[in-house]
This record gives structure tokens, sequence and C-alpha cells, in this order.
């Protein structure tokens, strides 16, 4: 009787042993899956969980779009008011749906996608909140002063949040080598630069670790002067100021086309006065892709197809 007893007790423990066991497996699978199927993001304006390699996706952000469609990853919905023809397909209402336009988003339908992540960038900033409430929003931030660094950081994110790491991590070699080329090319030869936006007859003038100033920090490029104030909207000049300044080399974007309207910056920029300096005698004025340069920039292919219109100016 009291074998049995014996065996009955030990038996008892070790049914209670295997319990206890199996609680804490379980326990620690559920921890561990839930690290591999998220990702957690601190950005500007707080902290978002999100779905690793999601599955509807917004995107307000040309450059990560354009980073999306190197690395193969598909997108639902698209602002397509302007869309840059460096990403025409986007533009097919067939294929994505139109969630308005960079500056005036469609909340109702971006609602109805129910997406399970929001690209968002500076020019949504402001609406953060109304996004929030949709869906996980992810605040793509980029430091001009720190152009290369922070164009990797965000690289590396769309990578992580994808599973796509090493297919990023090959990209960014490659454009790192072709920054290093163009910029090799470019520096020690003496030459100054101005960069300008023309819009509708008016121009502002952007330096070094402003949103175009990679054209100085990282291709290299001396800036015919450094002391422009650093802004959004750069620093409101006159033509008298750019005879002044007399670039080597003149750098124009035309506002007006990237926001679907008429070319104007040539008629308007090449004047009596900009005559007078070595970037026109020496035919250096060079007219960038505003499409490129002022909806999108910050991506894997705006960032080659922007580094061969540089190297193209040499």
């Amino acid at each position: 009787m009291k074998k049995w007893s014996l065996l009955s007790i030990l038996f008892s423990i070790i049914l209670v042993l295997a319990a206890c066991g199996s609680k804490d497996e379980a326990q620690t699978d559920k921890t561990s899956g839930a690290g591999k199927d998220t990702i957690s993001i601190t950005h500007k304006y707080g902290k978002v969980t999100v779905k690793k390699n999601p599955k509807k996706v917004v995107v307000f952000d040309f450059g990560i779009l354009d980073t999306l469609d190197e690395l193969g990853i598909k997108v639902t919905g698209v602002p397509q008011a302007v869309v840059p023809p460096y990403l025409k397909e986007y533009a097919d209402p067939k294929k994505y749906t139109n969630v308005g336009s960079l500056k005036e988003p469609d909340f109702e339908a971006i609602h109805k996608l129910q997406p399970d992540i929001i690209f968002i960038s500076a020019r949504q900033a402001e609406l953060y909140d109304q996004f929030a409430e949709i869906a996980p929003t992810v605040y793509v931030d980029f430091d001009y002063t720190k152009y290369m660094d922070s164009f990797e950081k965000n690289m590396k994110l769309v990578g992580q949040i994808f599973g796509k790491e090493d297919q990023v991590a090959s990209e960014l070699k490659d454009v790192k080598a072709k920054a290093d080329e163009v910029s090799s090319d470019i520096k020690g030869n003496g030459q100054k630069a101005l960069i300008v936006l023309a819009n509708e007859g008016k121009i502002s003038a952007y330096g070094p670790n402003s949103r175009f100033g990679l054209i100085h920090d990282v291709f290299g490029f001396g800036a015919a002067d450094k002391n422009i104030e650093v802004s959004t909207h750069g620093q409101t000049v006159t033509f008298e100021y750019i005879m002044e300044k007399n670039p080597d080399v003149l750098f124009v974007i035309d506002r007006n086309v990237a926001v679907g309207g008429e070319a104007g910056a040539k008629k308007a920029v090449e004047n009596e006065l900009v005559e007078k300096t070595n970037a026109y005698k020496n035919d250096k004025i060079i007219y960038l892709d505003p499409d490129t340069w002022y909806l999108s920039g910050g991506g894997l292919k705006s960032f080659k197809l922007m580094a061969d219109e540089i190297e193209a100016a040499l």
C-alpha cells in the first residue's frame, strides 16, 4: 500500500513539473513570436509598432515609393495628383488606389483600404494624427545636414520592415560607390556652383546642408555662396545676386514643372544679368529634372538618377 502511495506521489510531482514546463515554454514561444512578427519604430511624432512584411502599403513619400519599387515590394495606395514620370506606372488608378495628393490626402479612400502601414514625410507631417488613427504610420524624416547618414538610416528601416536587409545593404554599397565616383571627379576642380529654385519668375537659392545641398555635401561641388540661409523654401534672391556670386555652374530646378505647370525657368533665368556669369559663358546652366529633385529624392532610384544628372554636368 505504501509502495503504491509513494508511486502516486512521484507521478503527481512529475505531472506538475511537466505542466509548469509546458506553461513556460508556451509563454516563451508567444513572446518570441511577437518579436518576429512586429517591429517597433520611434520617430519624430512618437513610437509605432508595425507588422513585418505588411501587405497593404500606402505611401506618401516618392523617395520611399521608388525604394519599394527598386526592392520589388508591392504597394496599394499612392497619391496620384502628380506622380514623377519615372514612377508613372503608379499613376494608374486601375492598379493602385488613388489616395489624394501630397498636401491633400483622401482620408476616406485610405480608410477604405484598411492599410497595414502608411509612410509619410514632411509634406504630410501636420496631418500625422489623422493618418495614425487609420493605421500604423511611419514618419520618414530626413536630416539634410547629414545627407548620407539619414539616407542610409531610412533605407535600412525599409529593409528591416520588409525583410530586405541584404538587398538594401547591397543597394547602399552601389549608391556609395556611385557617390564616391561622382565626387572624385568634382572635388579639386575648383568649380563653384549655385543652386536655385525657379517659380513663376521668382528665384530662391539653396546652399550646403539644404534640401538640395547634396550637390555640395555629397557630390563635392564648391559653393558660390557658403552663407545661404537654410530653409525649406530657400533664400529669396535676385538675378543681381546670381551675377554678383558669378557661379561656374548654375543648377536650376523649375518648380512650376514639378507641380504640373508649364516650363518657364529658362526664359526667366537666362537674362542679361545672368549672361554675365561664368556659368552662362561656359554653357554650364544645368536644368535639373524637377520631378526627381523637387517631388522626390531620398530613395534608391531617385538618388541614382540625381547622381547621373550631376555627373552629366561635368
